[in-house]
């Protein structure tokens, strides 16, 4: 049994790693930490671990942990982990960050969008982007990796193969996306209130959010040249999922059939990537509670632009789940195990 300890378990993203977890086979979670909670019972937070977790919730010890455990996840604020993380931790278990603390090879960039300084740079080189279908083999030899943010993953997956391919010009890419609360985590927030949210849609983080230069960079990747893109989140009044909208100028005249062959020679034998029919646009309540991507595009001739679209569950594809293939990935066991999970309807 693989033994996991998770720093941050009683928010949203690590709540999410609790019900995954408790439902792999391969592990044992032996350490539910939370600065909020210390010594309170895990089921006195979350009322659906009743009579599923006994255990009590404990601090963010990392020092501690590393020596009871295989696997950390850490579930907490950009800052926290890079403040924790040291080689002596690193040569006893495997780290999964899902904050940005490890993301963005260039620390000057990190510092801007972020605002605070690093505080382990030494272990940003070393430290492998996991986003699974796109660095894969990584993955698997990684004692750091650094879980990719919810709206990168849709955004990026959603337009990595027309990148890599130079079917799009990326200087003419805009990202339009939408989420739902449990994005902006589980601390109290005014904005984030019942009566702020509902009945409302808003654009926040316009031309600033910190995301962007996490897109930018992988997407630089795939199409081998510099990336600058607009990309405008929104806020609607719905717990789960995230649909990216991108539009694009494409490099040349393509068929239907061309970029979905392009598509498919990425994604066909990726299990969480689902390529839809033509004409059918992906919804964010066909992949809630899964880990599933799902993406669809429309050539648009009238303008020679190409739209496409992809939506996940944020929580999930966008972060425990992904932080759990990640864990499946770095320890040699069948990428889907824990993860076979069927979208919720209705």
């Amino acid at each position: 049994m693989i033994r996991a300890g998770i720093i941050g378990s009683t928010g949203y993203a690590g709540g999410e790693l609790v019900r995954i977890l408790t439902r792999h086979k391969d592990v044992e979670i032996k350490w539910f930490g939370s600065r909020s909670y210390i010594d309170q019972k895990y089921a006195s937070v979350y009322q659906n671990m009743f009579q599923i977790v006994d255990a009590v919730c404990m601090d963010d010890n990392m020092d501690e942990l590393a020596g009871q455990v295989d696997v950390i996840f850490t579930a907490t604020p950009q800052g926290l982990c890079a403040s924790l993380v040291n080689e002596e931790i690193l040569s006893k278990v495997k780290i999964i960050d899902l904050s940005a603390d490890f993301r963005i090879k260039d620390v000057a960039t990190y510092e801007n969008w972020y605002g605070i300084s690093h505080k382990s740079p030494q272990f940003i080189e070393e430290a492998v982007y996991g986003l699974c279908e796109i660095n894969r083999e990584d993955v698997k030899k990684a004692r750091l990796i650094a879980n990719p943010g919810c709206y990168t993953t849709c955004s990026i997956l959603t337009a990595y193969p027309l990148a890599k391919e130079g079917l799009i010009d990326m200087s003419t890419l805009i990202i339009d996306a939408k989420s739902g609360t449990s994005g902006a985590g589980r601390g109290a927030k005014v904005p984030n209130l019942y009566c702020e949210v509902n009945e409302n849609i808003k654009a926040y983080g316009v031309a600033t959010h910190r995301h962007t230069p996490e897109i930018e960079e992988q997407l630089g990747y795939a199409s081998g040249e510099e990336v600058v893109l607009n990309f405008t989140p929104h806020l609607v009044p719905m717990n789960r999922g995230i649909l990216a909208t991108e539009y694009a100028k494409l490099t040349r005249e393509v068929s239907y059939e061309e970029v979905k062959a392009v598509y498919d020679k990425y994604y066909a034998d990726e299990k969480f990537v689902r390529v839809l029919d033509k004409d059918v646009c992906p919804e964010t309540k066909w992949v809630e509670g899964s880990n599933y991507v799902d993406i669809g595009f429309k050539i648009d001739t009238r303008t020679n632009r190409i739209i496409m679209m992809g939506a996940i569950d944020n929580l999930v594809k966008g972060a425990a789940g992904q932080a759990v293939q990640n864990m499946n990935l770095a320890f040699g066991l069948p990428e889907d195990e824990g993860l076979n999970l069927v979208p919720m309807f209705p």
